[in-house]
């Protein structure tokens, strides 16, 4: 859906801004780009919807060079989420949501409908908010008006710059498992940009860690936290990786043991659960253990102990370990493509 090729941004001064970027992200797939502040990846995301012009390569939509495209038509088929959210403050939020379907002809009577059935999407009732302003609203419900928005015309990309990084860290968490639900229901191709490994790991179908105007490692967060392409990324993702890594290990039947005998589980939690919420759940009870159901069945598939989190999370970083090693044997041709994004492919 979206392609980066040999893209470089080099300003007048000199100063190289993104270093010949060359990646891929599938239709429907959201990345995270992380990395220091002024490593490149908000430039990144901005030559997408050509608020910020390449200096040399090319970046296709959809197979399409985004060059040829009137730069005003291309953004009105791209979503924008800022930090900043961005609402006019003389617009109710209804009249804010429906702001883009009246750009591009929507009659105003179904752009209101569509803003309204938006609103419902991301958790506000039209009825009780569509008639407010943005000045009467929290900072997480101008976020979420702000994603709405973003969605009202339907766009088949979403870019978003640090979209939960105006919020504490309290409504950011509910904020975030929010979008991962709606984007299970939407799904949009997504560009996100944040300064978080923690919001990248758990959000991105793949990881973009990003070095100074390139792009050091690009992979599936387990990937990252598990296998460091250099000493940059080992260092950037820290120490703790591992327990990083329990956000994105699910927990499976092989981690179990058996649910018979002794008192019934105080606490459950479904099979596939990360392994953070399950040790979440666990460290809350003076059981030492906790049932894991069958999501469909809603029948107790076992136990989980903290010698099982451990199990599990030895035999991820073992699987990923064996991947890695799997996908570098299939070829260098390969891996340059995808090295490509650190510049110099």
């Amino acid at each position: 859906m979206i392609r980066f090729e040999h893209v470089t941004k080099r300003y007048a001064d000199g100063t190289t801004a993104v270093d010949d970027l060359s990646f891929e992200v599938a239709e429907g797939e959201l990345v995270t780009l992380v990395g220091p502040s002024g490593c490149g990846k908000t430039t990144t995301m901005k030559m997408v919807n050509r608020l910020v012009e390449p200096t040399s390569g090319r970046i296709l939509l959809g197979g399409e060079d985004i060059a040829a495209a009137d730069p005003v038509q291309l953004r009105r088929r791209i979503g924008y989420v800022i930090q900043q959210v961005g609402l006019f403050p003389h617009k109710t939020v209804l009249e804010n949501t429906a702001t883009v379907p009246q750009l591009v002809g929507t009659p105003k009577a179904a752009a209101r409908a569509r803003a309204a059935e938006l609103l419902e999407l991301v958790g506000l009732d039209p009825s009780v908010y569509g008639g407010r302003y943005p000045a009467q609203l929290s900072g997480g419900q101008r976020q979420r008006v702000g994603v709405a928005r973003a969605l009202a015309a339907d766009p088949p990309v979403l870019l978003m710059d640090e979209p939960f990084g105006a919020v504490d860290p309290v409504v950011r968490e509910r904020l975030q498992n929010e979008f991962l639900a709606l984007q299970k229901t939407v799904r949009k191709t997504i560009l996100l940009v944040t300064h978080d490994l923690d919001e990248a790991v758990r959000l991105g179908d793949r990881i973009a860690v990003y070095g100074a105007g390139t792009i050091e490692q690009f992979d599936r967060p387990a990937a990252v936290l598990g296998a460091p392409a250099n000493a940059y990324v080992a260092s950037f993702v820290g120490a703790d990786r591992s327990l990083k890594r329990l956000a994105v290990t699910p927990v499976r039947a092989a981690d179990l043991e058996p649910a018979a005998g002794g008192p019934a589980p105080a606490a459950t939690v479904p099979l596939g659960s990360s392994l953070r919420e399950a040790l979440a759940a666990l460290l809350r009870q003076d059981a030492g253990r906790i049932g894991v159901a069958d999501p469909e069945s809603g029948r107790l598939a076992g136990v989980l102990t903290p010698q099982g989190v451990h199990r599990a999370l030895r035999r991820a970083e073992a699987a990923e370990t064996a991947e890695t090693a799997e996908s570098g044997q299939a070829g260098e041709a390969g891996g340059a493509a995808d090295a490509g994004v650190r510049g110099g492919s």
